[in-house]
């Protein structure tokens, strides 16, 4: 099957984009599962928004969920000695940290860095 890949205009890409930044924030409220949903679409749209700056903030998105899930599966063996939680803590700041600087970015139209 040779599929195309369609690529996105500006607004699409824009608001694709916002909804998974929110998706990623909404996580934290309802257990996680908006993020798996958030990383989804980043997975399915990435040939989508190739060569704009948009690529930059999925591949910050998609990063930041799949180090976090790393870091998670690190972390939950260690709750049984108590320092679990230090991981998990940990994990959450920068998880916060990386949604605010990539929103920040986002709203200044400015890549998360070049892509080459």
């Amino acid at each position: 099957m040779n599929e195309q890949t369609q690529m996105l205009d500006e607004e699409q890409a824009r608001n694709l984009t916002l909804a998974v930044y929110i998706l990623q924030a909404a996580g934290f409220f309802v257990g996680g599962i908006t993020w798996v949903a958030g990383v989804i679409i980043n997975h399915i749209k990435q040939d989508s928004v190739q060569g704009t700056w948009y690529a930059s903030h999925f591949r910050w998105q998609m990063r930041t969920f799949w180090f976090a899930l790393l870091w998670l599966a690190v972390a939950t063996p260690l709750i049984f000695v108590m320092i679990g939680f230090l991981g998990y803590a940990a994990v959450c700041i920068w998880v916060i940290y990386r949604i605010i600087r990539g929103w920040l970015n986002f709203n200044e139209r400015r890549p998360m860095y070049e892509l080459s």
